[in-house]
């Protein structure tokens, strides 16, 4: 803890990580409020589980082009115009639902317009600590931010249950707009720039590094879309316990992130991170009672944050920083696309068979993060010794010898 308050007091990162977790804060309650808004509209899982991968697919495509944009335009240009286009399309969203396809095509601009938060903010980073503290610096945000999956889940579901499911996608819009100010106004934001890349887009993804976490990223989220369309499927939307118990994995989330997420990235750390992953869900299958899930959930959460934060740390070691950006954005790519895929798939298997479904569908997914890690061993870099720091943007030249 106290290396990690080291880091928060390093000038400026104190204001920048508070500022970011704002912004991102509407990420910990968006799935669960538009989930539980689409299903109360329309009266099945289906067509939530469509909306959810509309948006996702919005996202995917968002995520590596609004970080090249980054580079052409410069962060706060960009940041500022997807802030209001999103805020402005998720009041569309929670007040027009009366057709689904006209829906299914404003999530999908949503994820489209939504702000390179992330990306952006990982991307300033090195420019703002030491070397040394990088890799703590991950660590803290990874932790932090998941008071974010702590507080948002009962946020949207305590506005569903004292108002109605409608409020509950305005609020978010409401405080995308007001975090998100709130970030653009950062110096950081406006004098960071980001060098243009000399690859075509998509390139980075050559690195297997890079791709290997971004795929690890879509594994882990699924996991966690998996279950907790589950448990709003077990308990519906207007009842405490669906809230609090998706908010348990996020509690576990923190205590694993200060107990193992400063600790180096090496494949074996990796492995003993996805390991809660697998007997959580496993758990979740087994028994429906509220607190057998809500320790499950809470076990769930115990490798999330540290493998977050381990899988920056690998990719920020492994390229350039002109290349750091885009690197973030396919990472959040992957994260969106398998909260969406796993929600999708999980809509349907609970229409099928119940909430089993989507907690079978959960514990897939975190087998095959598992099975990722021990197949590309060789790939994943050991930084014990080593900082994360992007290799600089150098090229050798020639020099005449007389």
């Amino acid at each position: 803890m106290k290396s990690y308050f080291e880091v928060l007091r390093q000038p400026g990162v104190g204001r920048l990580v508070a500022s970011q977790l704002c912004a991102r804060f509407p990420a910990g309650m968006l799935s669960l409020a538009i989930l539980m808004h689409i299903e109360q509209s329309y009266g099945n899982y289906s067509a939530a589980g469509l909306i959810m991968a509309a948006m996702g697919v919005g996202q995917a495509i968002s995520g590596p082009l609004s970080s090249r944009l980054m580079a052409r335009f410069g962060m706060r240009l960009v940041v500022g115009v997807t802030i209001l286009s999103c805020s402005l399309g998720l009041a569309g969203l929670a007040l027009f639902t009366d057709i689904l396809w006209v829906s299914a095509v404003l999530a999908a601009l949503i994820g489209l317009a939504m702000p390179p938060i992330t990306p952006a903010v990982r991307t300033i980073y090195p420019k703002v600590v030491p070397a040394s503290f990088l890799s703590k610096l991950f660590s803290v945000d990874a932790t932090l931010q998941e008071l974010i999956w702590v507080v948002g889940p009962l946020v949207a579901t305590t506005t569903a249950f004292l108002g109605s499911t409608m409020w509950g996608v305005l609020l978010c819009s409401i405080i995308m707009f007001l975090g998100g100010a709130w970030f653009w106004t950062a110096p950081e934001v406006g004098l960071v720039r980001i060098p243009r890349s000399k690859y075509p887009l998509g390139a980075v993804l050559a690195n297997p590094v890079v791709l290997i976490m971004t795929i690890l990223g879509l594994f882990m989220t699924g996991v966690f879309a998996g279950i907790e369309t589950a448990v709003v499927a077990t308990f519906g939307h207007d009842r405490a316990e669906t809230g609090i118990i998706i908010g348990l994995s996020a509690v576990g989330s923190i205590v694993g992130g200060f107990a193992f997420g400063h600790r180096p990235v090496t494949p074996f750390a990796l492995v003993m991170r996805c390991v809660p992953f697998i007997i959580g869900a496993a758990m979740c299958c087994l028994w429906h009672e509220t607190w057998w899930l809500a320790v499950a959930f809470i076990l769930t959460g115990v490798g999330c944050a540290p493998l977050i934060s381990g899988s920056f740390a690998a990719v920020s070691s492994s390229v350039r920083f002109s290349q750091t950006a885009e690197s973030y954005g396919w990472m959040g790519t992957g994260q969106l696309v398998g909260g969406a895929a796993s929600s999708a798939i999980a809509g349907v298997a609970i229409d099928t068979i119940g909430p089993q479904g989507g907690y079978l569908t959960g514990l897939g997914f975190a087998i095959a993060s598992l099975l990722l890690i021990l197949l590309t061993w060789g790939f994943i870099p050991d930084l014990r010794g080593r900082d994360a720091t992007p290799h600089p943007d150098t090229e050798p030249i020639g020099i005449i010898v007389s």
